[in-house]
């Protein structure tokens, strides 16, 4: 029998063993885990978002969990994150994640749940294939509910950065362009915020004091990269880091770097910079636009251009 459980601080350091999203580590225990599911990183959200996180047992042992809040009579996986999953122990079989999700479907009925929603991890996350939860929710009934187009480079494939982002980062070398691992503080202060408040008059996500805390939680996963000419700030990219993708969660420039092209150099050098390094995917993000919404053509040619090929992540919503 599977017996579900919500999430308690006490059972916190089984939740982070088993997910295995300590800093730097290279487990292979699961099959679709990263650093974003530890307790840890859930937590920076505070109170914003009212926790409903799920751990499945199977004879006392955690196989499964599932990050997720409640909001209303629906249960998201998580609203705070990326992506959702439920979190599998490697190895497991088929027949046993339907009795997790059986048991998930009965929890929630139990609890007078009337919704589960989640925004699916997109497949290049993931250490092994782990399609079992899509696969049971489409069959259970539920609705695509939003498509969104999710940008990145597959570095065991061909992929090609048109020439003209190539000459541009090359005439910014020239310039004297250069990128170090930096500091959040220049970075979210000089260009990111001032950047997003002209452009869309809108905030980060994270506050300056989140992401450094996020840092100081996870400092071989999340990186700054700066841009400079002599000493003055043009440009930079965050970057979240898992154990073999990296996404740039963050990209920002100023009025300044954006005549010099400072974010063509900066994404034409570090896509070559983790291929180099041996990562599996270089994660562009997601680009708006779709039923209730235009697209951001600009964008998305932006990152084609940068060699960036086009993956889904789907968003799911089971009535109950």
């Amino acid at each position: 029998m599977i017996s579900v459980t919500k999430y308690t601080p006490d059972y916190k350091s089984r939740w982070d063993r088993f997910v295995a999203s300590l800093m730097g580590s290279k487990n292979k225990g699961v099959k679709n885990t990263s650093f974003l599911f530890s307790r840890d990183f859930i937590a920076y959200h505070g109170k914003r978002f009212e926790d409903h996180s799920l751990l499945f047992f199977k004879d006392e042992k955690v196989i499964a969990v599932l990050p997720a809040n409640l909001e209303g009579a629906t249960l998201f996986s998580h609203q705070g994150l990326t992506y959702g999953a439920l979190i599998l122990e490697k190895g497991i079989a088929f027949g046993e994640v339907k009795q997790v999700f059986e048991a998930l479907l009965q929890y929630l009925k139990t609890e007078g749940f009337q919704q589960f929603q989640i925004k699916l991890i997109p497949q290049f996350y993931m250490q092994q294939p782990a399609y079992e939860l899509e696969h049971l929710l489409l069959e259970a009934g539920a609705q695509v509910v939003k498509s969104q187009l999710n940008f990145g480079i597959d570095y065991n494939r061909p992929y090609f950065i048109h020439n003209t982002k190539e000459r541009r980062a090359r005439q910014a070398s020239e310039r004297g362009l250069r990128y170090v691992e930096g500091d959040f503080a220049g970075f979210w202060n000089t260009v990111l915020k001032p950047r997003l408040a002209t452009k869309f008059d809108t905030e980060p996500v994270h506050s300056l004091a989140e992401i450094e805390l996020l840092k100081k939680q996870f400092p071989y996963n999340i990186k700054q990269i700066n841009c400079y000419q002599g000493e003055t700030l043009l440009a930079g990219i965050t970057l979240f880091l898992t154990e073999d993708v990296v996404k740039s969660q963050y990209g920002a420039t100023t009025p300044e770097g954006e005549k010099l092209r400072a974010m063509d150099f900066l994404f034409v050098n570090l896509i070559q910079d983790y291929k180099d390094a041996g990562y599996r995917f270089f994660d562009m993000g997601t680009v708006q636009g779709g039923r209730d919404e235009d697209y951001n053509f600009g964008l998305i040619k932006q990152k084609e251009e940068l060699g960036a090929q086009v993956y889904l992540q789907h968003t799911l919503k089971l009535d109950l």
